[in-house]
């Protein structure tokens, strides 16, 4: 089964009734790498629902967390910040300074995440947990911590392997300015704490409401009880040993409450940078993929990959194989009910996770596959280079017989070309795909042929001039011609490489000249012979 299926096979067994959970800290603009933990999750649900089970996909957005230092983006005014939470301070505008307040920080950097989920197919309900404290959500799991202390710190010190300090309590109240750091809890006595902060200020805050909240290793299980969570993925570092879910699991069970299903994946990483992190600035935006890439290769780039094994996601050439890939899956046709009798059980398994690798790259659930898995990413990527009109790709694609009209392409397949045409125009696309179209031979090209091979260019000039105009036999052509002059097919191609597209080498040479005009072609050729006479 789909590793997909597997948890949701799992979680059958405890019952029909799931909520699934993810959730993200605000404190910066969001990369790809956050997106395995929201697909994970999604896949997960879907997985659920396709056995009958009533699931919610619940996105829990971490507000009540503390801005903890003055990120790189960030004017350094916003050191007067530092440990306000982030749904209570204001965004940041262009030149990286405190706003007027209509927007907070925490909505700043989430909105445009959440336009990357809806339009990677992802529509969670999203949870504020700033509003959970001020709903006193957290208020029973607050009473429980901060009337048991000595047993939350015995977990928290045996399981983490860390001593805490002699003052820790197990909530952080806000001081007389707001902030969480450096103040110091002096008391208890239900519903309040007393505290001091840095300035010497005192005063008690009530634990049932949003006056401060519960650290991380409490607030995760906390909320874990009140929100009935069945199952929640998390990063590698939540699950490491003695981790905050290892914590966290005994904290639930103090709580009485039953920990949910774990799941660990891998991180992201950006290849050849190393893994993604909004701070460091080694990242990729998920809008700013979902500009350059379709949003099903995305979520296929998940699908196909266990949680547990290490992403390197690449915008080059990489992408290129991995759409690709998507699309002969997709198309792939699938065997007959006695072909798939005679297979052996791997060969069916391996069938049944590619279905539902592609059954969870769907951007709806009801959706049946779309339309611009007709034409390759390999081959739109060419045209779109060649053709500098949207309405010349669309002649090109009826000519070949992809679609119908010129007039009316699919509109999934107009996306995916407006998405090639800001990826061309990247520093991300790849230089081996970039195509130069030459008018005439340049410099380079005469540089690396002679007057030997002119009897060549002149065979193909004539034999081109009245070929049928089609891919293949435009490399036949190539080839029988080479043949002729007992030239290598290696040499021929590297010649046309260099007089085509100013290069040694490139994408597969016939699909490109067929999209050239055939004169075009035909009058490079005589440029060639005529400047090697």
């Amino acid at each position: 089964m789909h590793w997909a299926d597997v948890i949701a096979s799992s979680l059958g067994e405890k019952g029909d009734s799931h909520i699934i959970a993810s959730g993200i800290t605000p404190s910066g603009e969001f990369h790809i790498g956050h997106l395995r933990e929201i697909l994970t999750a999604d896949m997960i649900t879907r997985a659920c629902k396709a056995r009958g089970m009533t699931v919610e996909f619940i996105f829990i957005v971490d507000s009540a967390d503390p801005l903890r230092k003055v990120y790189d983006f960030l004017d350094p005014s916003y050191e007067a910040y530092i440990g306000h939470q982030l749904g209570r301070i204001p965004a940041p505008g262009e030149d990286g300074k405190p706003g007027d307040g209509s927007t907070t920080y925490a909505e700043h950097f989430l909105a445009p995440f959440l336009d990357a989920l809806a339009q990677i197919g992802v529509t969670p309900t999203v949870m504020d947990n700033l509003q959970s404290y001020h709903d006193g959500k957290f208020a029973e799991a607050a009473k429980q911590v901060c009337e048991n202390v000595d047993s939350v710190r015995e977990i928290i010190e045996r399981v983490s392997g860390r001593e805490l300090a002699a003052d820790w309590f197990p909530y952080n109240p806000l001081g007389s300015d707001g902030s969480m750091d450096g103040v110091t809890v002096t008391g208890y006595e239900w519903p309040n704490v007393q505290w001091r902060d840095s300035t010497g200020s005192e005063g008690s805050a009530d634990i049932r409401t949003a006056e401060g909240k519960l650290p991380w290793r409490i607030d995760w299980p906390a909320r874990w009880a009140f929100h009935k969570v069945s199952c929640e993925p998390f990063g590698k570092d939540h699950g490491a040993a003695g981790g905050s879910y290892d914590t966290g699991r005994e904290i639930a069970i103090l709580l009485g409450n039953e920990p949910p299903m774990p799941l660990t994946y891998e991180w992201i990483s950006l290849k050849g940078v190393g893994a993604m992190s909004s701070s460091s600035g080694v990242s990729i935006g998920p809008l700013d993929a979902l500009r350059l890439v379709p949003p099903e290769i995305l979520r296929y780039l998940i699908a196909r990959n266990k949680p547990n094994r290490h992403i390197d996601f690449d915008t080059g050439a990489s992408l290129i194989e991995l759409a690709d890939e998507y699309q002969r899956r997709l198309t792939a046709k699938q065997p007959t009910a006695e072909e798939y009798d005679a297979m052996s059980r791997r060969q069916k398994s391996a069938l049944e996770d590619i279905s539902a690798q592609l059954l969870y790259s769907r951007i709806s659930e009801d959706d049946e596959g779309d339309t611009g898995r007709l034409v390759s990413f390999r081959h739109l990527g060419m045209l779109a280079q060649i053709r500098a009109k949207d309405a010349d790709v669309w002649g090109c694609l009826v000519a070949s017989g992809h679609i119908g009209s010129p007039d009316s392409p699919p509109s999934d397949l107009a996306d995916r070309l407006t998405r090639m045409r800001a990826w061309i125009d990247s520093e991300h696309f790849p230089e081996e795909f970039r195509l130069n179209i030459q008018e005439k031979p340049s410099e380079d090209a005469l540089g690396n042929l002679d007057t030997d091979s002119i009897p060549y260019l002149s065979k193909l000039r004539d034999a081109l001039s009245g070929c049928e105009w089609e891919e293949v036999e435009i490399n036949n052509q190539i080839c029988n011609e080479a043949k002729k002059v007992e030239l290598r097919l290696s040499d021929a191609f590297t010649m046309l490489y260099w007089l085509v597209l100013n290069q040694q080498r490139g994408p597969k040479l016939a699909s490109i000249m067929q999209q050239m005009d055939r004169n075009d072609v035909v009058d490079l050729l005589k440029s060639a012979i005529a400047e090697l006479k």
